[in-house]
């Protein structure tokens, strides 16, 4: 998503696109909808230049081994920890003072088969406004969607008057645990400040101001 004009894209329920987020950026240049779903997706990928790739391509032996330990009744992973969450977000301010946000998962193993979590929904796992901040979220995705957590971050900020701090704070360490819900964000707002908030156990993550050095942590210093 792209928050000068707001202009946002998305796909869900793809098995062969090998970067998800890319073709999301090609629905939101080239198109003139927002969200694509399963083959319809693939189907534009391919018009778009996109080669599929099979779905062995996905497959690694560690994401194999967890969902084996899940469907043998492993307690150890019966709630969400960041050992099986595998969302990759990003969030960015150009020199133009444009903010943007982007998404991609392949989703919570264990899930039901075509369960489509926060990730794809603009608004809930993503969410891009100039007039605010841009956020990427991750987590339990059916709380993160209940919540509305992206858009209502920005929203504390544009109508609250909250600054980028006290409206991740407020969503992620009150609102979420309040349903229940488990994860966290990475947000920068018009400012270039950068929130990285979590209530989970840890949450990889990483920043980079110009003219500064990389930060990159999992867990509370």
């Amino acid at each position: 998503m792209e928050g000068r004009t707001l202009q946002a894209g998305a796909v869900c329920g793809v098995l062969h696109v090998k970067n998800p987020v890319a073709l999301a950026r090609e629905v939101m240049e080239h198109s003139e909808h927002v969200m694509l779903a399963g083959s319809g997706a693939e189907e534009f990928a391919l018009s778009r230049g996109f080669s599929l790739v099979p779905q062995s391509y996905f497959y690694t032996q560690e994401r194999w081994r967890q969902l084996e330990r899940i469907r043998s009744g492993d307690s150890a992973l019966s709630a969400l920890t960041i050992s099986h969450v595998g969302t990759v977000g990003a969030v960015a301010l150009d020199s133009t003072g444009t903010l943007a946000a982007a998404t991609s998962t392949g989703g919570m193993t264990g899930k039901r088969f075509q369960r489509i979590g926060d990730s794809p929904i603009i608004g809930a796992g993503t969410y891009a406004d100039n007039r605010s901040c841009a956020v990427s979220a991750t987590g339990h995705g059916e709380v993160f969607i209940r919540a509305g957590v992206a858009h209502d971050i920005c929203a504390r900020m544009r109508f609250g008057g909250r600054d980028l701090s006290t409206a991740v704070r407020e969503v992620v360490l009150e609102e979420l645990p309040a349903l229940h819900g488990e994860g966290g964000v990475i947000a920068i707002d018009a400012h270039g400040e950068i929130v990285m908030e979590f209530n989970s156990e840890g949450m990889f993550r990483a920043s980079r101001k110009q003219g500064e050095s990389a930060q990159v942590a999992i867990y509370r210093s």
